[in-house]
């Protein structure tokens, strides 16, 4: 049986509970949760979110899965979790002080459940974490064995960036964890 959440790292007082099992192929590390997915208790909530429909579209998923069965990720393999576990109106709300103890949390989310991939669901959620601006795709800082990938964000308020694209990046990374799993 899968384990429905791991117990260690734990994200501190967060509204919406991590998705994490030992070994999996990626894990998606969104910025923080949203007021939508804070009273869902959920990860990426919002119906006009493109997340669950981009897992979907480039084959994490075998089939479409909604916010409420997000445990059912780890069934293929995948894993959630946030940088920062505030819970805000939008992520232009958060402060520096939200991230604290982020990229340690996450080194020992990679040392310890040994995904292959942590796939950043926005360059925010990196930068917040690391305090780096990144680009998009693959990252040349690993967490232990773990490799780091940024996508675009699938939030409604990144609407600019065309669901192609997007769809484009998270396919980037679909096959890169398929090439390179454990």
């Amino acid at each position: 049986m899968i384990p429905r959440s791991s117990q260690s790292p734990k994200q501190p007082d967060s509204a919406v509970p991590d998705v994490l099992a030992a070994g999996l192929r990626v894990v998606f590390c969104g910025i923080n949760p949203g007021r939508v997915s804070a009273a869902a208790g959920a990860h990426f909530a919002n119906p006009r979110n493109d997340f669950w429909r981009l897992l979907h579209a480039t084959g994490f998923t075998r089939r479409l899965l909604t916010p409420a069965e997000q445990f059912d990720l780890l069934q293929d393999g995948v894993g959630v979790t946030n940088a920062a576990p505030r819970t805000t109106p939008g992520s232009g709300d958060l402060r520096k002080a939200d991230f604290a103890g982020a990229a340690e949390r996450l080194e020992r989310l990679a040392v310890t459940l040994r995904p292959a991939w942590i796939g950043f669901v926005g360059k925010e959620a990196y930068r917040g974490a690391f305090g780096d601006r990144p680009q998009l795709g693959e990252q040349q800082r690993r967490l232990g064995e773990t490799r780091l990938f940024v996508l675009p964000s699938t939030s409604p308020a990144n609407a600019a960036v065309p669901w192609d694209e997007r769809l484009r990046w998270f396919r980037a990374l679909a096959d890169a964890s398929a090439a390179i799993s454990h």
